[in-house]
């Protein structure tokens, strides 16, 4: 028995006024409400349920248009899928086409930016991502972005700023893999190193790049001249040498973290680079120093002399200034490389010992499973050798060799 299909006329759709619904076959209708708002519905069974999708008003949407529409439904449902699933599926798509590059960076960058311990990556990440180095897809739907696009971006730095070059292609790829989690876009990461861009450009060349270190025979020198400035940024500079912390560490220090006790100044996981809680040995001459700045601020122990009672402490360009004043050409961050070449050139304590103090990730995955400890008791002595020697009568040239007990 033939269907009919194509019961309605253009001039009944034009002039129906009656409440009701009224096929046009092959799942079309018009629905006509009482209050004489007409529109076009589509009603099928799918999942043995029966649905009904809209199709627009009928006065924007034609007889002739809504029959159009509908044979596409119908395209659909031969295929197998839900139309209404379908039509959401491809409004998702269209609007994945107009988020750019740069949304979902900036994106990606908010979201983990409480990870991240040190606050210069916020900056590392938004210059990498920039105008300076992407600006070719900043601008582009982040669906759109394909192998040329990165190729226009890796190939002016690659080899020039090898490493900048790296940085950047990771960057990008998380960015996109982000992207693709949030159902902004599909397929193959163009941004992948492994099977997709090393077909296409060379191995990058990798060059270590060390931070400018004080030779450890001169750092006693140079502490006793810090002795002369009674600056908080001198003060700071001088306990973070005793303690062979990280820059960021020492300056973030808490006076709620210090137990003057113990001795032991206990950082929160949160503040270190491998998110673990790390105990410091006070030295004699690292209490001595906090002695001089207690009571400055009840919150911070070195705080920021333009700062509002607890507001902020003292600031990286403070200590950086200092250094390039009195030390040019060493780094903050290099005073921890003085203390570990002084380890390993001038003392007997073990490598193992000097990596827990300066709290390195252990690169070893097995050996990190059995690791229980944090040798806190060879790292007292450690650091009262260290404190010695910087302190001590070495400061007019001789060089002191110390011995762990134990060892």
């Amino acid at each position: 028995m033939a269907v009919a299909v194509n019961k309605l006329s253009a001039r009944f759709v034009q002039t129906v006024r009656e409440p009701g619904r009224y096929g046009d076959g092959q799942n079309l209708w018009l629905v006509v409400q009482p209050s004489g708002s007409a529109s076009w519905r589509f009603v099928y069974r799918f999942g043995g349920r029966q649905r009904e999708a809209g199709l627009g008003p009928l006065s924007k949407v034609s007889l002739a248009d809504a029959r159009e529409r509908a044979a596409e439904y119908r395209r659909l449902l031969g295929e197998g899928r839900d139309p209404i699933e379908a039509k959401r599926e491809a409004a998702a798509a269209d609007a994945a086409r107009v988020v750019t590059f740069a949304q979902v960076a900036h994106d990606y960058i908010e979201s983990h930016r409480p990870s991240w311990s040190n606050p210069k990556h916020v900056a590392q990440w938004r210059s990498t991502l920039g105008p300076l180095y992407c600006s070719a897809i900043r601008d582009k739907a982040v669906a759109d972005i394909g192998i040329d696009d990165i190729l226009a971006v890796l190939r002016p730095v690659w080899n020039v700023r090898p490493e900048t070059a790296r940085r950047v292609r990771m960057r990008i790829e998380k960015v996109l893999d982000a992207a693709k989690v949030r159902g902004l876009r599909t397929g193959e990461n163009p941004a992948r190193w492994r099977g997709n861009l090393d077909h296409l450009l060379p191995k990058p060349i990798r060059r270590t790049k060390h931070h400018a270190a004080m030779r450890w025979q001169e750092v006693p020198v140079y502490m006793a001249a810090l002795k002369s400035n009674d600056s908080m940024a001198a003060a700071a500079l001088t306990f973070l040498i005793l303690t062979a912390a990280r820059t960021q560490e020492a300056l973030g220090a808490e006076w709620s973290e210090i137990d003057l006790e113990a001795r032991v100044w206990t950082i929160p996981a949160a503040r270190m680079k491998a998110r673990r809680t790390h105990r410091v040995p006070l030295s004699d001459a690292a209490l001595a120093v906090l002695g001089t700045v207690k009571g400055r601020n009840d919150f911070y122990v070195f705080p920021s002399p333009l700062g509002i009672a607890a507001s902020r402490p003292l600031s990286e360009s403070s200590l950086l200034s200092l250094v390039k004043r009195t030390a040019p050409g060493a780094t903050t961050h290099g005073f921890r490389s003085s203390f570990r070449d002084w380890v390993s050139e001038a003392t007997t304590f073990s490598g193992e010992v000097a990596e827990q103090a300066l709290a390195h990730a252990v690169a070893n995955q097995v050996e990190a499973a059995y690791r229980r400890g944090d040798l806190f008791d060879k790292r007292r002595e450690l650091m009262a050798a260290w404190a010695a020697y910087v302190t001590g009568p070495s400061a007019g040239g001789n060089v002191v060799k110390f011995k762990a007990s134990g060892q």
